[in-house]
């Protein structure tokens, strides 16, 4: 057979893989960032959950119902190769397993999982978050200036 075909549409395996699960503090707030390389532009599915005393509680989802005590207190930021849970007002009371599930559209290869442990104090503050504003403003400064620059320069010959 030419090896130069495309293969059939069942051995397309694995549209979208979750490389990596981090979580952090953002305030009062807690954010899980699920990290996912996408091989497909097939739509994508979700579900963030969290297992405590073996119980499986949906916070937020696209796959099933979440649960009401989530509901108001839940949201999620869709980026491109990450799906981003807001949890607001986190306490000790929300401490547990936090699973993030994927699945893309017409994907044979069945649900992608992953999960972290996330207890309260063990959680380290959100990186970047103040220094991406700074940086954004700075940059926006700048780029403000550099007209104000030019009509000087035009003044001065």
């Amino acid at each position: 057979p030419n090896p130069c075909l495309p293969l059939p549409v069942l051995q397309a395996a694995h549209c979208q893989m979750i490389k990596d699960l981090s979580a952090c503090l953002l305030g009062q707030s807690l954010r899980v960032d699920c990290h996912y390389e996408n091989k497909t532009s097939n739509p994508l599915t979700y579900e963030f959950s969290m297992t405590k005393d073996n119980r499986k509680h949906v916070i937020h989802s696209t796959m099933s119902i979440s649960e009401n005590v989530y509901r108001s207190r839940a949201n999620v930021t869709l980026q491109k190769n990450l799906v981003c849970l807001y949890l607001q007002s986190f306490t000790t009371s929300d401490e547990g397993v936090y699973m993030c599930e994927l699945k893309a559209t017409n994907d044979y290869t069945g649900n992608q999982l992953k999960n972290i442990t996330v207890i309260k104090d063990k959680l380290e503050k959100c990186a970047g978050f103040s220094l991406l504003i700074q940086n954004t403003s700075w940059l926006l400064l700048l780029l403000l200036s550099l007209p104000l620059l030019q009509a000087v320069d035009f003044v001065s010959l």
